[in-house]
């Protein structure tokens, strides 16, 4: 009998990738997520012809702030080895205007969960996919996973909080928890409100998007294939109360991204963007060194921003006829 996974967020860009990385990998999956699933072109796991799917994956609408006994009910009667938790409220400029939501969801709702999930001893791995926002601004260095907590947002410190609870129960209950931190992740499905899908978008339709404050902040970015294979083997090997950072070593301004984006897309810069002022709190740097993962269990990103880029722009062009009808901007939920 294969292990069993049990992905709470699976209707997440990230979340719905592993699924599928988790699926042609030969497990059975559970995804768990508060709204039903979304069209079929934003969930990876239902762009082949997947005949194990049926059988092998089923999905549940439940939402963690309203559902958490029928949560527990599935952990009970699916017993899961390996649980991997993508869910949270997103979003950092948002999180300033109702800032109560992001801490319900992100720490009271999350703290619930695990406070029934340590009492369950057939769960081997729970993996909790938190942020690199919990360090701040990382001021232009590659930082390691033993840097200190420093956020600046109601996001932020909404997930730092919850990663410091959830290493308390790992100190004080041998709860199995493991922390991954991903540099900012992108690739085909992904939500269209975030800059790569929302740059292409505007190229392909002349409609132009805000840059805010020109674009100077830095970050580096990782494809999302790498990111779930790192997933999946953090899942099955790594220890209990370690964290990983997953990031590629190359960063890249916010403006510089877009240009590269507009010379793929055969479009100008001038074209595709107005300048708007710089959101609330946003930190100027996020580099994450994944030197641990790399000298660990030798992986390695594999995709170039190039690479990723191209695709997530076919991605666009095959889709375009529907995600142009889409909206572009976040919609926030309850």
């Amino acid at each position: 009998m294969p292990e069993k996974f049990l992905v709470i967020g699976s209707n997440s860009f990230s979340g719905s990738h592993f699924i599928k990385k988790v699926l042609d990998s030969g497990y059975e999956v559970i995804g768990i997520s508060r709204s039903k699933q979304p069209l079929d072109i934003f969930l990876p796991y239902k762009w082949e012809s997947n005949h194990h799917l049926s059988s092998s994956f089923s999905f549940r609408q439940l939402d963690l702030n309203k559902n958490l006994t029928d949560i527990i009910d599935i952990v009970n009667s699916y017993k899961p080895s390996y649980i991997i938790n993508f869910a949270s409220q997103g979003m950092v400029a948002e999180s300033w205007l109702n800032p109560t939501h992001w801490y319900k969801t992100n720490i009271i709702s999350q703290v619930a969960l695990h406070d029934e999930l340590r009492k369950k001893d057939f769960i081997k791995k729970y993996i909790h996919v938190t942020t690199p926002e919990v360090y701040g601004n990382t001021k232009g260095n590659w930082i390691n996973e033993s840097s200190e907590f420093n956020p600046t947002t109601p996001y932020a410190v909404s997930r730092a909080a919850c990663d410091m609870h959830l290493m308390s129960f790992f100190k004080a209950y041998n709860f199995p928890v493991i922390f991954t931190r991903a540099a900012n992740v992108y690739g085909p499905g992904q939500q269209l409100y975030r800059i790569i899908p929302l740059t292409i978008l505007s190229a392909f339709s002349g409609k132009k998007i805000n840059l805010h404050g020109g674009g100077k902040s830095i970050r580096s970015f990782i494809h999302i294939y790498d990111v779930v294979e790192a997933t999946l083997q953090l899942a099955i090997e790594s220890k209990p109360g370690s964290t990983w950072h997953l990031s590629t070593k190359e960063s890249i301004s916010i403006k510089n991204l877009v240009i590269k984006i507009c010379e793929l897309c055969n479009t100008n810069f001038e074209n595709v963007i107005n300048i708007s002022r710089d959101r609330l709190g946003k930190d100027m740097t996020y580099l994450l060194d994944s030197k641990a993962i790399r000298d660990e269990f030798g992986w390695s990103n594999t995709i170039t921003l190039d690479e990723g880029i191209r695709e997530t722009i076919d991605w666009v062009k095959n889709n375009f006829e529907v995600l142009a009808k889409l909206s572009w901007k976040y919609e926030h939920k309850l």
